[in-house]
């Protein structure tokens, strides 16, 4: 059995891979480029039984014996499901929806316990932050109301931790939310005013598709509390980008938490802002790299959901995260 892993980012998966195979045992495991442009690779593309990446369009050849094509992740907009041979499927991977809800609490509590300050304060010999110092007192995030825009895997292990933390809940989706879900108050995504409304922090985790795109725009920004902060861990363009801009600029809403972008570096430039307006200027806003998601935990959890999909392919078994 031939596994290709097409690209640089498959290629982050591809160490010990072979551990997980180990009743595989004719797997033959390889790394090809993504321009596939070495010797061989082109042939190594088209005669793969299984392929790791995240790109199958125009530009690749079309996979002749490809019984399984496996995202790493849970995006699948790039890979041209048509592009493959009858019978083949496509799947994707989770894994990662623990490392960003650790992100999204680790991003609000740092609003609430100002721990780098205080300690650079003190290290200067101030004491601002003393108990029982005039001004001293700080806010809990326990206290707030956490607004969940998307109810996937993502969304439900951000609302565990919220809950932990005892905080309220709340959650639109485009599918109904179970009654049993750990939410106190569901809307609907026609809902979204009033939703937007609801909470003191929004967290956006929604995948991109043509019925999210700019689903969040200025009437939905100008519903929210003045002091509520929207946190972005799903797609960029979920949240329109001159809207969101003009909120934090007039400070119409009290900050946001951006990790997933608008514009992202090429090869032809590795290094760029992540957006054609200056939110870098933006005192209210804190900047990531879209790494919410990127941690060993992740990578591990992926692995072994492609590996037990490999196992499936082997034995006629059922395969999970089926795309198409």
């Amino acid at each position: 059995m031939k596994i290709v892993f097409h690209g640089g980012n498959a290629a982050n998966f591809r160490g010990g891979f072979e551990a997980l195979l180990r009743d595989v045992p004719d797997a033959r495991v390889l790394v090809v480029s993504e321009a596939l442009d070495q010797p061989g690779e082109r042939e190594d593309f088209e005669t793969a039984d299984v392929i790791i990446g995240i790109k199958l369009g125009a530009s690749e050849p079309a996979p002749q014996r490809v019984r399984l094509y496996h995202a790493p992740a849970a995006g699948t907009d790039m890979i041209d499901a048509k592009r493959l041979p009858a019978g083949a499927a496509l799947c994707n991977c989770f894994g990662h929806e623990h490392a960003i809800a650790e992100y999204v609490m680790a991003a609000l509590l740092t609003r609430h316990v100002p721990l780098a300050d205080a300690d650079a304060k003190l290290r200067q010999g101030l004491w601002p932050y003393w108990a029982g110092v005039p001004g001293a007192l700080r806010t809990e995030l326990g206290s707030q109301t956490i607004a969940l825009l998307g109810f996937g895997h993502i969304g439900k292990a951000i609302a565990a931790r919220a809950k932990a933390f005892g905080m309220r809940v709340t959650a639109a989706n485009r599918s109904p939310i179970s009654a049993d879900a750990a939410v106190d108050a569901r809307f609907g995504l026609t809902e979204l005013p009033a939703f937007m409304a609801s909470a003191d922090v929004i967290v956006v985790s929604l995948p991109l598709t043509d019925g999210t795109r700019g689903l969040v725009g200025a009437r939905e920004l100008a519903a929210m509390r003045s002091e509520a902060v929207i946190v972005n861990v799903g797609r960029g363009a979920v949240i329109d980008e001159d809207a969101l801009y003009d909120a934090l600029k007039t400070r119409r809403i009290g900050g946001a938490i951006i990790d997933t972008w608008y514009t992202y570096p090429t090869t032809t430039q590795p290094s760029t802002l992540p957006s054609r307006h200056p939110f870098q200027d933006l005192a209210n806003v804190v900047m990531t790299p879209h790494m919410s998601g990127w941690t060993n935990g992740t990578v591990r959890r992926r692995q072994e959901t492609m590996a037990a999909n490999i196992h499936a392919l082997v034995h006629g078994t059922a395969f999970s995260n089926v795309v198409v």
